[in-house]
């Protein structure tokens, strides 16, 4: 099974395209049965890789590090891959057939990689058992979670696991769980989470209380209420004089500098329902243009300066970079693979391959600062032994894929028999 891993993760290096039957065509001394048995059939344990990753984002990232939430979706065609549904696909900007999967990764100056992942299941899955069945979802993993729960579990089991990270930062769709944010900070997290412009905040504290009872009739109140009157992140934004923006240039990229105008302030949040409220950052981003904002709520130290806030929300950025990186240099979304099992495989060994390159372009940082994901998985294809090498390989290559094609005609045929057969004692 080591060996059959090793030669899959060469695969995600060295094929044109990742799948398996690529990868068995191209690199050296693999075989088709053996990495779909590694992948597909194997019980082998991802909590062991997972600790290997933390333990690799520990001394390669190291506690500044921020861990960093989001989602991606995989366009599927059919019914029968695990998790499977209409849903938003953000890689489309769309909502489609697909599946979705919510992923943890580690930044730190301008390098991302995935650290951990969990296969979002909708509804529709979790109430069909034979279809859970079939796809082999575990039963633990079948009760409906949130998207907002799986974040929270990954977050939660990351540091029981070790990792060392300074702060958690997700977009606006976690952002908008006002449960979510309570439990990380009373889980004493500090957070970054981007929030929708309809977001309501206090300048004073609401001071949330049960009403006296007026009168002796009728039901006493039983629901808390303020008499403070909230606001709109975006109407408190644009009621700001421009003299309270302050410019500021976050990093260096390869288009020149990241810069953008900042607003920050302390506010109060209260969702309706807790019995006080959180007084926590709200922060502002401007983009040049002028017209793009992003808000943000933070529950970082009070005293925490506007630029600390500025490359919290900036590094945001990256979870997106460590989509683009394993998608376009790792096979990512390469997949050919139905079953649960067979996805949460694939995603930790896709996983060990952006961290071994994170490791190797923070390794260079100081000689090769331009050093891309894409340099290295060609250094890399030019390094692993290929398959392929003589005319005899090559014949050897097209009568194995020949022979596979066959078996899978004969099934076909096969099954279509029996179907045909079946047909027929019906109509008798």
């Amino acid at each position: 099974m080591e060996k059959a891993a090793r030669q899959y993760l060469h695969g995600l290096f060295q094929s044109s395209r990742r799948n398996m039957e690529c990868m068995a065509e191209t690199v050296a001394e693999s075989g088709y049965q053996q990495l779909h048995h590694m992948l597909s059939e194997s019980n082998w344990d991802r909590r062991g890789v997972r600790r290997q990753l933390v333990a690799d984002a520990n001394d390669h990232f190291g506690y500044a590090s921020g861990l960093l939430i989001d989602e991606s979706g995989f366009a599927k065609k059919g019914e029968l891959s695990a998790g499977v549904a209409r849903q938003w696909n953000g890689r489309l900007g769309k909502t489609d057939n697909c599946q979705v999967g919510v992923f943890a990764a580690v930044a730190r100056d301008g390098v991302a990689s995935l650290v951990d992942t969990e296969l979002y299941l909708p509804s529709a899955w979790s109430n069909d058992a034979a279809r859970c069945e079939a796809a082999g979802v575990p039963e633990d993993r079948r009760p409906f979670r949130t998207k907002g729960e799986i974040a929270l579990e990954l977050v939660r089991r990351l540091r029981r696991d070790g990792l060392r990270f300074s702060f958690v930062a997700f977009d606006g769709g976690y952002g908008h769980l006002p449960w979510l944010l309570r439990e990380l900070d009373g889980e004493r997290e500090t957070f970054l989470a981007e929030v929708h412009s309809d977001q309501a905040i206090f300048l004073d504290d609401p001071a949330p209380a049960i009403p006296h009872s007026g009168s002796s009739k009728g039901r006493a109140p039983s629901r808390l209420r303020t008499d403070a009157s909230p606001a709109s992140v975006a109407a408190w934004a644009a009621a700001q004089p421009a003299a309270q923006w302050r410019r500021l240039s976050i990093r260096g990229g390869e288009k020149g500098e990241v810069i953008a105008d900042y607003l920050t302030q302390r506010v109060w949040v209260w969702d309706g329902k807790s019995p006080s409220a959180h007084r926590w950052h709200l922060l502002v981003r401007r983009e040049m243009d002028g017209t793009t904002l992003k808000f943000c709520l933070s529950n970082t130290k009070p005293g925490a300066s506007l630029r600390r806030l500025a490359e919290m929300q900036a590094a945001r950025h990256f979870v997106e970079r460590s989509f683009e990186d394993a998608k376009s240099a790792c096979g990512m979304a390469d997949y050919q693979v139905r079953r649960w099992q067979a996805w949460h495989h694939h995603m930790a060994l896709v996983m060990i391959a952006t961290m071994f390159l994170a490791k190797e372009r923070l390794a260079h940082r100081d000689t090769a600062d331009l050093l891309s994901c894409r340099d290295l998985v060609e250094i890399m294809r030019h390094k692993l032994p290929l398959k392929i090498v003589t005319d005899e390989d090559l014949a050897a290559s097209i009568a194995d894929r020949h022979t596979r094609r066959r078996r899978a005609m004969d099934s076909a045929y096969r099954r279509q028999a029996e179907m045909l057969s079946a047909l027929n004692c019906n109509a008798i």
